[in-house]
């Protein structure tokens, strides 16, 4: 009588008696065990990228919050504590353009400028909207998000820089009573301007033929009058040598539109410099002065105004 191996007994891989060696498992039984055991670490390894990709991701030029608004990446970055007014809701500046590289490294003197004087900034990307409504509503879910559930200010001063000049002041032109003020550096104000009719259509769903039809709703130089009524202040830096955004075509033209309605506006204009990174639009000490006297005093003070609705 044949009597089995110990180790085929404990391989249980054959039937007793069965004279044959002990054999390893199958190679398909391998890559079978491989692949569930890939499977069991795979599942809540993906769960994880899911969720990680899912956050919002931002460099900001300053320590900030960034956060999900209506969809759409925005961030806030607040003054330290010993800078706010405990009793007061708090000041802010309302930065655009919010793209995934701005606001970047050349923001950060006038930054730092407004977070010791208690202000704070926040923005929220919309994209390339060239002020189109879409951009507006999602403007408006910022707004309401900072000064309904953060107590924020209800007047901010709003601080447009080239193509944010579109998004603001549509968005300001729907919402007078909700700026305190609006500073800009060599911001667009006329979409005929840059980047054209032919360019801009396609983010109004609409051809080149309708929004020239429809422009006087969408452009801001032609929509002042509200502001105007507001009382709402006007600051603007730009230069005389600007090809990109021209001063004559925007920021000139809006002025004499501006002053024509009754409104107050404010010019710089830097002689020689264009749509260029000159340190000087960015350090510029009367534009500092003019957002932390719109954002901060008595408009922070005021009790918070019914919340626009998209």
């Amino acid at each position: 009588m044949n009597i089995p191996h110990r180790s085929t007994l404990r391989s249980g891989l054959h039937e007793p008696g069965n004279a044959k060696p002990p054999q390893r498992p199958s190679a398909q039984l391998n890559l079978l065990a491989l692949t569930l055991s890939a499977l069991t670490l795979t599942l809540p390894m993906s769960r994880a990228w899911a969720a990680e990709a899912a956050e919002p991701q931002k460099v900001l030029p300053l320590p900030g919050e960034v956060f999900k608004v209506d969809g759409r990446t925005a961030f806030v970055i607040l003054p330290a504590a010993e800078n706010l007014h405990p009793n007061r809701p708090t000041p802010w500046v309302w930065y655009a353009p919010t793209l995934p590289n701005l606001p970047g490294a050349g923001e950060r003197w006038m930054f730092k400028r407004f977070l010791d004087n208690g202000i704070a900034i926040a923005g929220i990307d919309v994209g390339e909207s060239y002020g189109n409504p879409a951009g507006r509503a999602h403007f408006t879910a910022l707004y309401n998000e900072l000064v309904k559930n953060r107590k924020f200010s209800a007047k901010p001063c709003l601080l447009a820089r080239s193509r944010g000049g579109l998004m603001l002041y549509n968005w300001a032109a729907e919402h007078p009573d909700s700026v305190g003020g609006i500073a800009g550096i060599y911001p667009v104000g006329n979409l005929r301007s840059w980047p054209g009719l032919d360019k801009a259509c396609g983010a109004y769903g609409l051809t080149a033929a309708q929004l020239e039809e429809q422009l006087a709703q969408h452009n801001p130089i032609d929509r002042l009058a509200p502001l105007a009524k507001a009382g709402v202040p006007i600051f603007h830096i730009h230069g005389d040598a600007d090809d990109v955004v021209p001063l004559k075509d925007n920021s000139a033209l809006l002025a004499s539109r501006y002053r024509e309605l009754g409104g107050n506006m404010r010019m710089r204009i830097p002689v020689g410099q264009g749509h260029n990174m000159w340190q000087g639009f960015f350090q510029c000490e009367e534009l500092v002065e003019f957002v932390i006297a719109k954002a901060s005093p008595a408009a922070s003070r005021e009790p918070t105004a019914a919340f626009p609705r998209s």
